[in-house]
C-alpha cells in the first residue's frame, strides 16, 4: 500500500497548556476547520470529540492524551506549498496530576501548540508543559485564547510569556479589535488584515492594515523580522545592508527560527473557529516536519553501539510505544511513534526491552475513542497496535533483523498513597485484574501490597489522580472498593558518611552460611537516587557475590529504619569483606549487606523527607491576609506575591501533607473566588516535631489502621 501523503507534509504535534485555558476548545475548531466535524463541540456541555471519556465529560477536563488525525492545506503564506498536510494531534491535559500525558506525548511529537488563556497569561502548568517542551527540544508556538472574551488582553499575556517564559516569543499576527470587538487579525508578513463576522465563518475577508493600527503593526513586523533574520545568516547581511526582503525569504526565516527552538511565533484570537486557520497554516509553514527533525538517535540491540535511524520508509522499522490504553471494544492498544520503516498488519516486530516478538494483528489510526483500521504504517506516523501482549510505554518495537533500542521515557515518582479494598469477595479477584490494567496504562500509578497488614495500597500523582483510577475502576470494570484517608509518600535519607561491617555467619549440621562485607554509605544530593559501587580489590570477595550484595543493600533500603518508608539519595560502595571457600554463597552475601546497610543508616544520621508542593492562590484582595495566614499555618513558605489584573497572586512551597481537602478550605475563606493550583516540587527534611507524629503514624498504618 503506498503512502498517502508524503513525510514532508506529515506533522505530529501536540497540543499543551495550563488547565482551561482551551486546549481541547482549540483542537475542537481545527476538527471543525479541517472537515471532521460538522460542528464545534463545547466542552462544558460534554460534546468534544477528544474528551471521551465519562469523567472527562463530567468534570469538563482533560485527563488522558487523546490523538486524532486530520488534513489541511495551506490558505494564506503557502510557504508550506498547496499540497494536502496529514496533521497528526495530541490533545493532552492539562491539570498537574496528568501531567505523565503531556511527559510521554512530547517524547514522540516534534512540534507543539503551546495554548494560553488571553484572560490569564502564563500560569503554573504552562510554565510546567514550557519546561516539558524545552526537556524534548520541541519546537513550538504559542496561541493566545480567549482574547475576545471580557479581561482578555493579547497583549498582557504576551508580556507574562516574556517575563516568566522567554522573551523569544513574538507575534507573527496582531488582533483587529479588542475584547468582544476583535474581528481578525493583521498579517505582519504579508501585511494585510483578515477579518470575520461570526467567529464560525469558513472564509476571511481580506483588508488592508487598518489605519488605527499602521503604526503598531509596522513596530511588531520590525521586532519579528530583526529576531528571525538572526538564524540565517545570508539573510542577515542582506538584512544589515538594508536590501529588501521577500515574502518568501521572511516566511523561510521564521520556519528556521522556529525549528532551531530560539524563536516562538505568537497567535491569538477566539480558539473555536476561523481564526483556527491560521494556526493550522503557521503548523503547516513554521514546525518541523519528521523530515526537518532528523534521525534519531539509538542503541544497537546487539553491539550496545550509538546508531541513528534515519525517518526514511526504507529504512529498518523503529517505533517507540508512549502509551497503554484499554479500549472497550478491542481491548488493549499500544499507541507507537514510528521513527523510521513500515509495518503491515499481520508480521512480527521485537521488543528490546523483553527480548520477546510481538505479532502484529491489527492497526488502526485513532481519532479519539474512534478507530480507523489500517493495512500498515510509515516512518513518522502516529498509531495504535490492537491487542499486544507484551509492551508498555517506553518499549522500543523494532526489526527483529536489525534490532535498535531507543531512549525511553523517565516518569515522576507517585507523591501520594491510599490504602484500598474491594467492598465484597466478588470484587477481590475483579479488582486485581483492574488495577493490574490500570497501572499498564499509567507509569506513574504505583500498586504494592503491605505484606504486614495484607493490604493493597495504591500510588499516584495527587487526589485527583487516584481518585479517577477509583472511578475507573468503577465504570470500567465494575469493581466497588473502599478507600482509606490519603497518605504522603515519604522518603527517608541519611546525613552522615560512615563505614561498617556486615557479616552473616550460621553453622549448622552440614554445610554452613558465610558473608561479610564492609560497607561506606554515603549520602547523595536530592533527585540523585540509589548507587552501588564495587570498590573490593584483591579478591577479597569474590566476583560472583558482588550483585547479591547490591541486592541486599537495595532491598534494606526499600524499608527505611525510622519509620519504614524508602531510603533515597546515597551511595553504598563495597569495599572489603572476606569469604568461606564451603560456606560462603550468594544469599549469605545478600543477607550481610542488608543488615550493613540497615545497621549503617542507624549510626549515619537517617531523617524523614517529604514532599513539598508548589502552589499558586489567585484571590480577591480583601482574603488575601486570611490565605497568607492559612499558608504559613500549614507550614508553607511564601515565595512571592504579584497581580493578576484585579486579582492577586501569591505564590508558595507548602508540604503535601497540609494540603488535603485545601479546595474546600480555600473555598470557604474566599466565599468561593479563590482558586488554586499545585504541582510537586521537591523533596525536604521533616522538622523533628513533625518526624515524631509521622512515626507514630507510621506504626499505626503498620498494624493496619489506615482510615
Amino acid at each position: 500500500m503506498p503512502r498517502d501523503i508524503s513525510l514532508d507534509h506529515t506533522r505530529n504535534i501536540g497540543i499543551i497548556a495550563h488547565i482551561d485555558a482551551g486546549k481541547t476548545t482549540v483542537t475542537e475548531g481545527i476538527l471543525y476547520n479541517t472537515g471532521l466535524k460538522h460542528s464545534i463541540g463545547a466542552v462544558h456541555e460534554g460534546e468534544t470529540t477528544t474528551d471521551w471519556m465519562e469523567q472527562e465529560r463530567e468534570r469538563g477536563i482533560t485527563i488522558t492524551a487523546a490523538a486524532v488525525t486530520c488534513f489541511w492545506t495551506p490558505k494564506f503564506n503557502k510557504l508550506a506549498g498547496k499540497s494536502k498536510h496529514k496533521i497528526n494531534i495530541i490533545d493532552t491535559p492539562g491539570h498537574v496530576d496528568f501531567t505523565v500525558e503531556v511527559e510521554r506525548s512530547l517524547r514522540v511529537l516534534d512540534g507543539a501548540v503551546v495554548v494560553f488563556d488571553g484572560k490569564m497569561g502564563v500560569e503554573p502548568q504552562s510554565e510546567t508543559v514550557w519546561r516539558q517542551a524545552d526537556k524534548y527540544h520541541v519546537p513550538r508556538m504559542c496561541f493566545i485564547n480567549k482574547i475576545n472574551q471580557t479581561g482578555g488582553d493579547f497583549y498582557k499575556s504576551l508580556d507574562s510569556i516574556h517575563k516568566r517564559l522567554s522573551s523569544d516569543a513574538i507575534p507573527i499576527q496582531i488582533p483587529i479589535g479588542f475584547e468582544k470587538d476583535v474581528v481578525g487579525f493583521v498579517d505582519l508578513v504579508q501585511m494585510k488584515g483578515y477579518t470575520y463576522q461570526n467567529f464560525t465563518d469558513k472564509e476571511f475577508t481580506v483588508i488592508d492594515v487598518p489605519a488605527d493600527l499602521k503604526s503598531k503593526a509596522v513596530e511588531y513586523r520590525h521586532q519579528l523580522l530583526e529576531k528571525v533574520v538572526e538564524s540565517d545568516d545570508a539573510l542577515l547581511e542582506k538584512y544589515l545592508a538594508g536590501a529588501e526582503i521577500s515574502q518568501e525569504e521572511f516566511l523561510n526565516a521564521i520556519r528556521k527560527a522556529t525549528q532551531s527552538g530560539k524563536f516562538y511565533p505568537v497567535l491569538g484570537g477566539d480558539g473555536r473557529g476561523i481564526i483556527v486557520q491560521s494556526i493550522l497554516d503557521s503548523v503547516t509553514n513554521f514546525l518541523p516536519s519528521p523530515t526537518d527533525r532528523g534521525a534519531v538517535p539509538g542503541t544497537d540491540f546487539n553491539t550496545q553501539q550509538e546508531i541513528q535511524r534515519q525517518p526514511l520508509d526504507t529504512e529498518p522499522f523503529a517505533a517507540l510505544a508512549f502509551k497503554i490504553a484499554t479500549d472497550p471494544f478491542v481491548g488493549k492498544l499500544a499507541f507507537f511513534r514510528v521513527y523510521s520503516g513500515t509495518l503491515a498488519a499481520g508480521s512480527y516486530v521485537l521488543n528490546t526491552r523483553s527480548g520477546n516478538k510481538e505479532r502484529v494483528g491489527r492497526i488502526v489510526r485513532m481519532h479519539a475513542n474512534h478507530r480507523e483500521e489500517i493495512k500498515e504504517v510509515f516512518a513518522g506516523d502516529i498509531a495504535a497496535l490492537v491487542g499486544p501482549k507484551d509492551t508498555f510505554t517506553g518499549d522500543t518495537l523494532s526489526a527483529d533483523d536489525k534490532p535498535v533500542v531507543l531512549e525511553s521515557i523517565v516518569f515522576p515518582e507517585p507523591v501520594i498513597s491510599q490504602a484500598i479494598e474491594p467492598k465484597t469477595k466478588a470484587d477481590q479477584e475483579k479488582m486485581g485484574i483492574a488495577l493490574q490494567k490500570l497501572g499498564e496504562e499509567d507509569p506513574t500509578f504505583h500498586i504494592k501490597s503491605n505484606e504486614e497488614t495484607g493490604q493493597t495500597i495504591i500510588s499516584g500523582m495527587g487526589e485527583l489522580h487516584l481518585e479517577i483510577i477509583v472511578d475507573r475502576m468503577k465504570r470500567e470494570f465494575k469493581v466497588e472498593a473502599n478507600v482509606g484517608a490519603p497518605q504522603v509518600a515519604y522518603k527517608e535519607t541519611f546525613r552522615k558518611t560512615v563505614e561498617v561491617e556486615g557479616k552473616y555467619i550460621r553453622q549448622t549440621g552440614g554445610r554452613g552460611q558465610y558473608g561479610h562485607v564492609w560497607l561506606r554509605l554515603e549520602p547523595l544530593e536530592p533527585g540523585k537516587g540509589r548507587e552501588f559501587e564495587d570498590e573490593v580489590v584483591g579478591g577479597t570477595i569474590p566476583k560472583e557475590y558482588i550483585p547479591a550484595v547490591g541486592k541486599g543493600v537495595f532491598e534494606a533500603a526499600d524499608n527505611g529504619v525510622i519509620a519504614g518508608y524508602p531510603v533515597v539519595d546515597f551511595r553504598v560502595a563495597l569495599y572489603d569483606g572476606s569469604f568461606h571457600e564451603v560456606d560462603s554463597s550468594e544469599i549469605a552475601f545478600k543477607i550481610a549487606g542488608s543488615k550493613a546497610f540497615q545497621e549503617g543508616m542507624k549510626r549515619a544520621g537517617p531523617v524523614i523527607l517529604e514532599p513539598i508542593m508548589k502552589i499558586e492562590v489567585i484571590t480577591p484582595e480583601e482574603f488575601m491576609g486570611d490565605v497568607m495566614g492559612d499558608i504559613s499555618a500549614k507550614r508553607g513558605e511564601i515565595k512571592q506575591m504579584s497581580d493578576r489584573g484585579k486579582l492577586k497572586v501569591i505564590d508558595a512551597h507548602v508540604p503535601l501533607a497540609s494540603m488535603f481537602g485545601y479546595a474546600t478550605t480555600i473555598r470557604s475563606m474566599s466565599q468561593g473566588q479563590a482558586s488554586y493550583t499545585m504541582e510537586f516540587s521537591h523533596y525536604a527534611e521533616v522538622p523533628k516535631n513533625v518526624a515524631e507524629k509521622i512515626i507514630g503514624e507510621g506504626v499505626k498504618i503498620r498494624v493496619g489502621q489506615v482510615g
